[in-house]
């Protein structure tokens, strides 16, 4: 292997907790060993009252991932024997939630302004099987068709899902991430802007799926006290000490955003009018969390080369692509295709890099990574 030779190390990614952060999350980890109360207590209850009131919506129910609250969402929506479109360019979990909630997914290719599918995409996919639609904000990302797609549906009788996995605190003219779907999904998985270790949050303006999915989460009772099952559910509680490390995270996710915001004004600085580093710009109206910072590059460039040698030579850790396979060329979601072509997916995720951003990094920073992404390129 190549010897770094920089002194810098900048990560991918990178989890803060400070110092105040810390001490009042120990406090409350004693409090709730003390009592005993580990799972679905007041800590809980706590995160899912702010993080409502945060985003402006009626009602969230803490869950332990993004994935379940997918899951739960689709459930509750019935989708078992149907079909509900899905984008072809997203996490695998998104799809692999409507094959757990009995449904299937029926995938459609994305345009490359938004990475979201078009209004004519969405309605060709459309059967009398069809349940629903789940809409993607990638990378932070939002749709400014998100409000032609909701009416779009509520014509058709379909429900809107947002797999909002990547996109606390995004907004669309002002409209969280989160509140245009009849459900939404959030992700706190440790690389996402906030996160509660392990977690995910379902919102909602319905009470009825509220009450549906607090039922479906934990094993299908009718109560937290009661032994009486009337959904077939499964554990998916978020314990107590998982719910302090989100509100300690919450609490301070408009400063994360924040610095995500700087960061990425120092890359559009750097990159702008170049042709062989393209970054994906937010929409018209949209304000991106960026969770990512995606950039557009050769589909041919080799990308594992590329991230190796500013590693090694720079000392400048590449993020993660979002994807680098789109679902139908993930082996266990090929037959989902239904021999389709994605060529727009295909483009997108061939042919683009992340660069790190994180909360707090400085501007020194930023500069230093697009720095090196630039030489590597030139």
């Amino acid at each position: 292997m190549t010897e770094r030779t920089s002194q810098r190390w900048i990560p991918a990614a990178k989890i803060v907790f400070d110092g105040p952060s810390q001490e009042w999350i120990k406090q409350r980890v004693g409090e709730i060993l003390t009592s005993g109360a580990l799972t679905l207590g007041k800590h809980t209850v706590d995160f899912e009252t702010e993080f409502a009131a945060y985003i402006d919506t009626p009602h969230a129910v803490a869950v332990n991932s993004g994935t379940s609250a997918l899951e739960i969402a689709l459930r509750a929506f019935g989708v078992a024997g149907k079909e509900v479109v899905v984008p072809d360019n997203t996490f695998v979990a998104t799809a692999a939630a409507v094959v757990h909630a009995g449904g299937t997914p029926k995938l459609v290719d994305i345009r490359i302004d938004d990475l979201t599918p078009d209004l004519a995409a969405i309605e060709a996919a459309i059967t009398p099987k069809t349940a629903g639609v789940i809409v993607v904000h990638i990378g932070g990302i939002m749709s400014p068709r998100l409000p032609e797609i909701q009416a779009f549906c509520r014509q058709r009788g379909l429900f809107l899902l947002e797999d909002a996995a990547h996109a606390q605190g995004s907004t669309l003219n002002g409209r969280f991430a989160g509140t245009f779907g009849d459900a939404a999904a959030f992700s706190f998985y440790p690389t996402k802007v906030m996160t509660s270790g392990e977690g995910g949050m379902l919102v909602t303006g319905d009470q009825t799926m509220d009450a549906e999915a607090r039922i479906y989460r934990d094993q299908g009772k009718e109560g937290f006290l009661t032994n009486k099952h009337v959904r077939l559910g499964y554990n998916w509680r978020l314990s107590e000490v998982h719910a302090v490390i989100g509100l300690a995270q919450l609490r301070q996710l408009p400063q994360f955003i924040e610095s995500r915001r700087r960061a990425a004004r120092v890359y559009d600085r750097a990159l702008a009018g170049l042709d062989y580093a393209v970054p994906v710009a937010s929409p018209p109206g949209v304000e991106s969390n960026y969770y990512k910072y995606m950039v557009k590059v050769d589909p041919e460039l080799d990308r594992p080369a590329l991230k190796k040698r500013i590693r090694e030579e720079h000392g400048v850790s590449l993020s993660g692509e979002v994807y680098e396979l789109p679902l139908h060329r993930q082996p266990i979601l090929q037959e989902y295709a239904r021999g389709q072509e994605f060529p727009v997916a295909d483009e997108f995720c061939d042919g683009h890099i992340c660069l790190p951003v994180y909360a707090g990094m400085t501007e020194d920073e930023a500069e230093y990574a697009v720095g090196a992404l630039k030489q590597a390129l030139a």
